[in-house]
């Protein structure tokens, strides 16, 4: 080839290179990209001591960072938590913790798994799930759990990323069993059992001779013998950033109520919380924002209870449709819950992060549709809809993380949440232009059915 045709390809395939990143970026028209930011107040407590500390757990290599996504089934899916995940990884590889808390859904028929690991169980188990109005079983902070009974059970995991390291040589068990049985743990052919029980928190440990990213929990059930379990926590003796989802389709925020948090929440101790939840609670006509805020702040302070420097970003409702018959009304309560997003982060020194307007506001979700971003019931994103959410609100936190935060003279330990008053002014980093579109009137809290938002599989 001619050396002129040569530098022609190059340059050719520099710029369209050049056009990938910008499309990757800033594809479609109806996305507010201006909008991509964190919204808080900047004199806020817990919001600087979390870019401190993560400042300087990535700086110096030393200490840990633990960050919590709870959503419905936004986050159970698993793609937009294991996005931001990879976001974060990637550009701290060297601050690359534990895999952390996760849990074994596929053990379970027609219970869907996220894709960075993959389960399998041939028995038939039990589920519960703290969307049901009185779950039989225990479930701890996963809001789910999953029953072996009267057979041994054996549930496979193995770790699907090749991108990361995620070989651990610490396995704990989060599970009951009122016949006092034992679970165990296979890896290389060896059955293992449980180096200690912690009876109190509900913990099998599992201190394993060498390091590995797949493994078998055994739970030998034998006929009046059951064992509940309700997560699995793959610790790292390496410092770093440990990024857990946890996510049950259908779930809204009373929800969580039912599960037992402070014991799970005390092996993550969470210097983060991001709350993907609220689209399961305004789905109906009958949405009470004021009950809505209630029940967060409750959420909130329960984690409070365990961290109190844990910071937190409230991911407001994206845009959604509700069925009426065979077309689709617009969800207008996406809107209040945009509102008590804002006063929420007044209220716990948290921020926002507004995605309701990122993705153009009010019937936005038609144009993502029609973009394949979104499925067809106008509620649920697409694979690339969700990663593409994934990559923008890492950029939300990384544009953060770009600031000096140099450390300041902070309490050793922030108040709790503060008790709901009347509403007053946002701070100046919460405030924003008030939208002309009228949202309904808050009614009273009615009782809905449990799954609300079902994930649809692409």
């Amino acid at each position: 080839m001619p050396a002129y045709r040569s530098k022609a390809v190059i340059l050719l395939i520099l710029v369209l290179w050049g056009a990938a990143g910008i499309s990757a970026q800033e594809k479609y028209d109806f996305i507010k990209y201006n909008a991509n930011v964190l919204h808080y107040d900047t004199n806020a407590a817990p919001m600087q001591f979390l870019f401190q500390k993560w400042q300087r757990v990535t700086s110096t290599g030393q200490g840990n960072l633990n960050i919590v996504h709870i959503g419905g089934s936004h986050v159970q899916a698993g793609t937009f938590p294991h996005r931001i995940r990879t976001n974060i990884l990637s550009a701290f590889p060297k601050s690359v913790g534990g895999r952390g808390l996760l849990f074994p859904y596929s053990a379970a028929a027609k219970c869907n798994n996220p894709a960075d690991y993959k389960v399998h169980c041939a028995e038939k188990m039990i589920l519960t799930r703290n969307v049901y109005r009185q779950p039989e079983h225990p479930l701890g902070l996963c809001g789910i759990s999953v029953t072996a009974r009267d057979v041994t059970s054996r549930i496979q995991i193995l770790m699907n990323d090749r991108q990361f390291d995620f070989a651990t040589s610490r396995v704990i068990v989060l599970g009951h069993s009122p016949q006092g049985v034992i679970p165990s743990l296979s890896y290389e052919g060896h059955d293992t059992p449980p180096s200690y029980v912690d009876t109190a928190n509900h913990r099998y440990v599992f201190n394993l001779r060498n390091a590995t990213d797949s493994f078998e929990i055994k739970l030998p059930c034998h006929s009046g013998e059951e064992f509940t379990l309700t997560g699995v926590y793959l610790g790292s003796r390496n410092p770093g950033i440990s990024y857990h989802s946890i996510g049950v389709n259908g779930a809204a925020v009373p929800d969580y109520f039912k599960c037992a948090l402070v014991q799970d929440l005390r092996l993550l101790h969470p210097d983060l919380v991001i709350f993907g939840i609220g689209i399961n609670d305004a789905h109906g006509k009958d949405f009470d924002s004021i009950a809505f805020k209630r029940n967060y702040l409750r959420l909130c302070d329960s984690i409070r209870m365990v961290s109190p420097n844990c910071a937190f970003i409230f991911v407001s409702n994206n845009d959604s449709y509700r069925k009426v018959g065979r077309s689709y009304a617009v969800n207008k309560n996406g809107l209040l819950v945009r509102d008590v997003c804002y006063r929420l982060a007044e209220a716990t020194g948290g921020a926002v992060w507004d995605q309701f307007e990122i993705m153009g506001g009010l019937k936005s979700m038609e144009k993502w549709q029609k973009a394949g971003l979104a499925q067809r019931d106008k509620v649920h994103f697409t694979r690339a809809g969700y990663q593409l959410m994934g990559d923008l609100l890492y950029g939300a936190i990384d544009r953060e993380l770009q600031k000096d935060w140099k450390p300041s003279k902070l309490a050793p330990e922030m108040k709790r949440v503060v008790k709901d008053t009347k509403e007053k002014p946002l701070p100046r980093g919460l405030r924003r232009k008030p939208k002309r579109t009228t949202a309904p009137t808050p009614q009273t809290t009615k009782k809905i059915d449990s799954d609300r938002f079902p994930y649809i599989p692409e």
